[in-house]
């Protein structure tokens, strides 16, 4: 078979899968993609005879590297990192960097796919990556954490440039490992770039940086919701993680009128019937963020609350809006089976691919609301973008008009998605939209360049 001889997509995710043994997150991502886009390709010949996907799903570059640290008692630790720089065709590589004892190399590479796609769909010149390390910061003394971020930076920082490849935090790393992270840079390099985005105000960060991923997804479901008449105001949302992205989608979600009734972190879920308000979000902030505290702990400070331990999730509690926000896979297909048999009407992702395989097809069969991660969580690389623009200019922009490109970003993503995924009959595909729009961008830029 001649190379630009159309290969069907069972053909291609066995190669994906024999090019990539093990590697399951990533073979999931690829599988998610592909679907849409064979469909989306099956009259163009160039994407074909270019070899356009195939190239997309293998990353420019995979870097890996020992990160040697030593601990508070003078023991030497090993971890591993990586930088999975995926494709840079519209603009430098962009993605953040996770600390998590999950991290590996697969989850790395399909985090960095999603990331192409997301960042095409923003509209801004920004290319897809990710990295991370297995480091886990939980238990960690703040000088341990230094050190570790030190060494990790003192490799990562020959791959990176702010118009070569520009990180940004993720789980595991935030404003504080971020300072750590820039200020090694600083040290090695001597130059004060835009190098990396998710820093503080006072050295070149930007405003709403923290709140936009949460505030993003909010903007896109509500986007969505007006487009069938419907508003969030009056309805009840189911919230996963109670991290920045979590906390700041129950903040959007409570000041457009609606009722938040859970948060969750690995050890379960809280639900609150009479609904978490700014009060008791404002108290899960500090919980989790200053005093490294449990989920948990929410009930005991509560009253009315309850607290379903043992990893459980919160998806089973009836609601008409359902926002997984803390990480992949934890809404599975039976779980997507009992949101819908509850009356849930809308789910937008603030997480990268919280929805597993099934999850989504049930989803989809059901035709309601559905906001693939991509689509609805590219709030935070967004303003992410807008920090990198900034930093460039040596300028700061105010809150009321970061805000306004905010909400008028995620409005253009609702909208390519409704380009490529609205139907005759009314419905909207919003996963085939956004993977169809973000292809295209990025396919397009691809053919300009030529075989590289």
């Amino acid at each position: 078979m001649a190379l630009n001889d159309h290969v069907d997509l069972p053909t291609f995710m066995q190669g994906v899968s024999k090019r990539n043994p093990g590697q399951t997150e990533f073979i999931q991502a690829v599988q998610e993609v592909a679907v849409d886009i064979f469909d989306f390709m099956e009259d163009k010949e160039r994407y074909h005879k270019e070899q356009i996907l195939r190239r997309i799903a293998e990353p420019d570059r995979v870097i890996s590297f020992r990160v040697c640290w030593e601990d508070d008692n003078g023991n030497v630790r090993v971890q591993r990192g990586w930088r999975v720089q995926n494709n840079n065709a519209i603009g430098p590589y962009k993605g953040g960097i996770r600390f998590h004892p999950s991290v590996t190399e697969s989850v790395l590479k399909f985090l960095a796919f999603e990331q192409t796609f997301k960042n095409a769909l923003t509209g801004l010149p920004m290319g897809g990556a990710k990295g991370g390390s297995n480091f886990n910061p939980k238990g960690k003394s703040v000088r341990e954490i230094m050190r570790f971020c030190q060494s990790f930076m003192t490799e990562l920082y020959r791959h990176i440039g702010a118009d070569i490849d520009v990180p940004a935090g993720d789980i595991g790393v935030g404003g504080r490992e971020i300072g750590f992270m820039f200020g090694q840079y600083k040290r090695i390099t001597n130059h004060f770039t835009g190098v990396l985005t998710g820093k503080g105000l006072e050295w070149g960060g930007s405003l709403i940086r923290t709140e936009a991923t949460g505030y993003g997804a909010v903007y896109f479901l509500q986007n969505m919701l007006k487009s069938k008449g419907m508003d969030v105001a009056g309805k009840t949302a189911v919230i996963s993680g109670s991290g920045n992205v979590a906390t700041h989608a129950a903040e959007k979600i409570v000041q457009l009128g609606g009722k938040v009734l859970t948060l969750s972190d690995s050890e379960g879920f809280i639900h609150d019937p009479d609904g978490i308000t700014q009060e008791k979000i404002d108290w899960v902030k500090t919980h989790k963020t200053h005093r490294r505290g449990r989920i948990s702990e929410y009930a005991t400070e509560f009253k009315g609350s309850t607290f379903h331990g043992g990893g459980a999730r919160p998806w089973g509690v009836p609601c008409d809006l359902a926002l997984p926000c803390a990480t992949q896979n934890e809404l599975n297909g039976a779980e997507a089976k009992l949101l819908l048999q509850n009356g849930c009407i809308a789910v937008a992702e603030g997480a990268n691919m919280p929805t597993d395989l099934d999850g989504i097809h049930i989803f989809k069969a059901a035709r309601i609301l559905y906001a693939p991660g991509k689509a609805s969580n590219a709030g935070g690389v967004a303003v992410s973008g807008l920090e990198m623009s900034q930093n460039s200019a040596r300028m700061s922009w105010k809150e009321e008009e970061l805000q306004a490109m905010l909400k008028d970003i995620m409005s253009g993503i609702h909208d390519r998605c409704l380009e490529y995924g609205h139907s005759a009959d009314g419905h909207t595909d919003y996963v085939k939209g956004a993977n169809i729009a973000g292809f295209k961008k990025v396919a397009d830029a691809m053919l300009a360049f030529g075989v590289v």
